[in-house]
């Protein structure tokens, strides 16, 4: 019990306060949205919430320190059973297969969104076993990295779901080249990615084709209504009964992939932007975490690896939204409505907020028994040559 209450003590005194409340001016706009939308997916958001909560608190308290050298690689390959089964045994939803139904009570999971922190989790346990030198880790030990997102990025494009794959790919190579990769590397891959477009984009769905022409040529039915709920926002935006896009139906998926466009619709140009300015200060406020804790790996990967996460989920939606990029299936981080990301932004929150409040902790260190064990040795011999007269 003891042990115990240090240990919450230790948690509160280094929890990062700053970054949980620059979620919450996020979550009460988005509530706000949906309870517009939905007074009933509001109650099943509040639910969402709710379950976030707990394991957020779940993730703070797991001693992550101590049991990453067994559990890491145990998660990891079990999350990569999850999305091989999803080819035998998953459920088929809108065309796409990248669910599993927990037999009995009705309810589905999603492996290719608890496999973003098995990877996380992977890439930090590797890299804060053998940290890069200073020019950056060589060739081997890059694909040796790249195998664990490799991997599980082929298994969710073959769902197909390539919108979350991609973003699976470009944050975990993304922390990659916070951590340190030679330059070169970088170089060829970039060559190499080049040269090979035209053939990755003949290997495309059908309908992901049609997507990127939607893009380059006339707009999508639901960007085209995006765009509409936006501009006739204006600059302040709406009054709720004048939002009629959304209230109307006329905006597809409004609390969804779209609320942004009736974020824009409802608050104008200055809801928009103050949004938008409320992740790129989290996104900031992330990476500096990672400047100032750059020698402990752990807390690294998951601070650079989670800003890469936000900044791709929001780059790609807002831009979705607005015409400027291909229309994917990726919500709006902790914003729009839906469970199971919220849930995983949170676990990763927790784990974060674990690693820097035990980051000076000797006690809580995976190698404080054998140094605790140590020292104790060394008085106990030192006693007889005291009494010796030594």
């Amino acid at each position: 019990m003891r042990e115990w209450f240090e240990h919450s003590k230790s948690l509160f005194k280094y929890f990062n306060y700053i970054l949980m409340i620059q979620i919450i001016p996020l979550l009460v706009i988005s509530s706000l949205l949906i309870y517009e939308i939905s007074p009933h997916l509001f109650q099943k958001q509040m639910l969402y919430y709710t379950v976030a909560l707990i394991v957020f608190i779940i993730s703070c308290f797991i001693p992550w320190r101590k049991i990453l050298w067994w559990f890491v690689p145990i998660f990891y390959i079990l999350n990569l059973f999850l999305l091989i089964a999803v080819e035998f045994v998953g459920k088929k939803i809108l065309g796409a297969q990248r669910w599993i139904e927990i037999p009995g009570v009705g309810l589905t999971i999603q492996p290719s969104e608890f496999i973003k922190v098995s990877v996380l989790l992977m890439l930090a346990y590797i890299i804060s076993k053998t940290p890069p030198p200073i020019e950056g880790y060589s060739i081997a030990r890059f694909i040796k990295l790249s195998i664990i997102i490799l991997i599980p990025f082929i298994l969710i494009a073959k769902e197909p779901d390539l919108g979350t794959a991609l973003v699976l790919l470009i944050t975990g190579y993304g922390t990659l080249f916070i951590v340190g990769i030679n330059w070169k590397i970088w170089v060829f891959l970039t060559v190499a990615l080049g040269l090979s477009a035209p053939l990755l984009y003949s290997n495309l769905h059908d309908y992901q084709k049609k997507r990127v022409s939607d893009f380059v040529g006339k707009p999508s039915y639901h960007v085209q209504q995006a765009l509409i709920a936006i501009g006739s926002g204006g600059l302040k935006g709406k009054d709720k009964d004048d939002a009629t896009q959304t209230q109307l139906k006329f905006l597809p998926i409004s609390s969804s992939d779209f609320i942004f466009a009736y974020l824009g619709e409802r608050f104008g140009f200055v809801g928009m932007m103050t949004v938008l300015g409320l992740y790129i200060l989290l996104i900031f406020h992330l990476m500096y975490i990672t400047t100032r804790n750059a020698t402990d790996y752990l807390i690294v990967t998951f601070s650079s690896g989670l800003a890469f996460l936000f900044f791709i989920y929001m780059g790609v939606n807002i831009y979705m939204i607005i015409g400027l990029a291909p229309v994917v299936g990726l919500p709006l981080p902790i914003f729009s409505h839906g469970g199971t990301s919220f849930i995983i932004f949170a676990v990763i929150f927790g784990i974060l907020q674990n690693l820097l409040a035990f980051k000076k902790e000797l006690l809580y260190n995976s190698d404080s028994k054998i140094t605790m064990k140590s020292k104790k040795k060394t008085s106990r011999s030192l006693k007889p040559a005291k009494n010796m007269g030594l």
